[in-house]
Parts: C-alpha cells; sequence; structure tokens
C-alpha cells in the first residue's frame, strides 16, 4: 500500500439534503481507492428540517462538520464585520453584495461561485477575522445546551478553515 504523507485534498460538491449528504460522503469513502481521514462535510441549515440530525450522523460516523446557519454567506460576512444578527439569508447576499460592491470584489457583486472568494474575502485579513468572529459568535454555543438549528446566525466553518490553513502555509 503506498502512503502518501503530503495531504491529498479531495473536495466533492454535491447538491442535496444534509441528511442524504452524509450518505453521500459514506459511499465515496466506501467506494474509494484510498483511505480517507479527516473528512469533513459542510452544509447549510437553509430550510432542511434534519440540520441537526444530520449532523449528528455525521459525528458519529467519525466526520467533522462545518455547519452553517443559517447560510455560508454569514460565514463571508464575518471577513469582514462581526453579527449576531438572525438574519434569512437572502438578506445575508444582500449585505455581501453591498461589501463587494464597496471594496470592488469580484463584478461587484456577490456571486456563489467565484473560484478564488478565498483570496476575494481574504483582504484586510479577512480569513484571520472571520475566525476571531466566528469564534467570538460560537462561544456560548460551544458551553453548550443549544442545537446547532436553534443557533442562529452561527458557523463551524471557522474549524475547517483552520485545520486546512497549515497546508496553506
Amino acid at each position: 500500500m503506498d502512503i502518501i504523507e503530503q495531504p491529498l485534498i479531495d473536495v466533492h460538491g454535491e447538491g442535496c439534503s444534509t441528511t442524504r449528504l452524509v450518505e453521500v460522503a459514506d459511499q465515496i469513502i466506501k467506494d474509494a481507492k484510498i483511505i480517507y481521514q479527516n473528512v469533513w462535510i459542510v452544509f447549510d441549515k437553509d430550510d432542511f428540517d434534519d440540520f441537526d440530525q444530520a449532523i449528528q450522523e455525521a459525528i458519529n460516523r467519525g466526520y467533522n462538520v462545518a455547519w452553517s446557519n443559517q447560510s455560508f454567506e454569514y460565514w463571508l460576512y464575518l471577513h469582514f464585520y462581526y453579527s449576531d444578527s438572525a438574519l434569512h439569508r437572502h438578506q445575508w447576499n444582500d449585505k455581501l453584495d453591498e461589501i463587494f460592491k464597496k471594496n470592488n470584489l469580484g463584478d461587484g457583486t456577490y456571486q456563489k461561485n467565484y473560484e478564488d472568494i478565498y483570496n476575494m474575502v481574504d483582504i484586510y485579513d479577512g480569513v484571520n477575522v472571520a475566525i476571531k468572529h466566528a469564534k467570538r459568535r460560537m462561544a456560548e454555543f460551544e458551553k453548550g445546551g443549544y442545537r446547532p438549528s436553534q443557533y442562529d446566525p452561527g458557523t463551524m466553518v471557522h474549524k475547517l478553515v483552520e485545520s486546512l490553513k497549515a497546508y496553506l502555509e
């Protein structure tokens, strides 16, 4: 068996519900010709009713979960400003539109499919700012007593980014 000392980062984008995403991850790992370690599943709450269940199922299987409630756009917003306001995901998109216009990012509007989104939001040390803001917001959640679906806004994406940053440096 070959041992790869340098990590291989393998990303799969799947547009499906939260619990289904956990099942898809199981299948990818089962069918793989390599042994996966440090598996992350990333998803938003959106309008899914199985959000908490999917997070728990993923954790029970040994996966890491980088969830956002309501949406990933909250994580992106934290690169520029702190907020603990429970806004609908469309409102986070509107706020990002304002930020992208003000900072001349992309074509001046927020788009989900920017390939270089990491570099765009990292202006002004945005990634480290977002990590700091997310830790501040999630401190109360980490103490326990909340389900992820109750913690709005909330995000655990900073944990994934922290684990990946070691490979970027």
